[in-house]
């Protein structure tokens, strides 16, 4: 499953880079709803808790704005962009009812716009809203509350809702973003360094193409891939669309809360908003899909399993392997092979000997590599 993104007639102008205090406070506030998620930050999530315990019962409402379908509220819808979490939560005091119903209804049932009535019938007492509201309850208590309360008083519910982000701007996320911002920054710098450098000549003097904003995006995240003619690039995720960016802009939020997850926002029409993990705050060796399905698969063979039994300890022979196992060397080669393939066994030569190992690092990640491609 992947969704596709066509950047076609998007130009290093077009594409706006830079980090977002709002997204950032936003994947934090993911991070401490839903820990399992994110092993990596447990210490974290565990002094951010503590430093907002007042705040535990308002954040827990508010959940579902925040939970896998991240609500559009939270992502730039203007650019260039915002420079700090004031200037961000000011514009969302801004809005308007029908604005803020329109980016927020689709989050509280957490699927796409095109699932919720048009926002003119979301009225309090229609047939639509009535059906919204039980939709929403019917995936959860919060989430039926939070409709009920969005098609009853939405400025209302805007205001309480900013005020919970402020307390937790207060509480914890102001100190932390201190911390995250610079880095974060200096990645976007270097993002835009690529987009806008300068044209290079070959030897021969032959000129050399800029890269284009797909071939960054790619170099961006490692489980995207150029696809097909033109500039289409697929991003590894549950959805299954194929969205033409231009002539809206590309606005890449980089994070450092984000991972395991990939957000991809293209429901408004401002601007398509992808929030990915920034360099240096993921796992090193981050797969894709059919990596990890490659690697699963090499261990559902009994053969390749007592194979890696007898891995598991000193470097081992193809020869001595086949001894062991009581089959021949080509056998034993090919199940090394997929083992090797799919980057559960490290093989060194020792003169004119072979040796073979488990990759015991690789098979202790396993089981967080499956939560965080299923997370992505």
């Amino acid at each position: 499953m992947s969704i596709v993104l066509d950047l076609g007639g998007l130009g290093p102008a077009d594409v706006a880079v830079g980090p977002s205090p709002l997204s950032e406070l936003m994947a934090s506030l993911h991070v401490l709803a839903e820990p399992e998620h994110h092993p990596e930050a447990v210490v974290w999530a565990a002094r951010a808790a503590a430093a907002g315990p007042e705040l535990g019962d308002e954040l827990s409402m508010f959940a579902p704005l925040w939970a896998r379908f991240r609500c559009r509220l939270f992502f730039p819808r203007t650019v260039p962009l915002a420079a700090s979490l004031d200037e961000e939560l000011a514009a969302i005091a801004d809005l308007r009812a029908e604005d803020f119903l329109e980016l927020v209804a689709p989050g509280i049932l957490g699927t796409t716009a095109q699932s919720v009535p048009p926002i003119r019938e979301l009225r309090a007492g229609t047939a639509a809203s009535q059906d919204y509201e039980r939709r929403c309850l019917r995936r959860s208590y919060a989430r039926g509350e939070l409709a009920r309360q969005l098609v009853t008083a939405p400025l209302e519910l805007r205001d309480r809702l900013l005020a919970v982000l402020r307390a937790a701007d207060i509480a914890f996320f102001a100190e932390d973003w201190r911390t995250l911002r610079p880095p974060l920054e200096e990645h976007a710098r270097e993002v835009r360094r690529r987009l806008s450098a300068l044209p290079q000549r070959s030897a021969g003097g032959t000129p050399i193409s800029l890269r284009s904003p797909a071939d960054v995006l790619t170099e961006l995240l490692p489980t995207a891939a150029r696809v097909g003619p033109g500039e289409r690039v697929r991003l590894d995720k549950l959805q299954i669309d194929e969205v033409k960016v231009a002539p809206r802009p590309l606005v890449l939020v980089p994070s450092a809360r984000v991972w395991p997850h990939l957000t991809v926002k293209h429901e408004h029409p401002s601007c398509v908003v992808v929030q990915y993990a920034a360099r240096g705050t993921t796992p090193a060796g981050e797969l894709t899909l059919r990596d990890l399905h490659h690697r699963l698969m090499a261990l559902t063979s009994p053969a390749r399993m007592e194979l890696c039994r007898h891995l598991l300890g000193e470097p081992i022979t193809t020869s001595e392997l086949a001894a062991r196992l009581g089959s021949s060397e080509p056998q034993v080669s090919r199940a090394l092979r997929t083992l090797r393939d799919a980057g559960l066994v490290r093989s060194t030569r020792d003169g004119k000997l072979v040796r073979h190992r488990l990759a015991t690092d690789v098979i202790q990640r396993l089981g967080q590599d499956v939560l965080a491609t299923v997370a992505r």
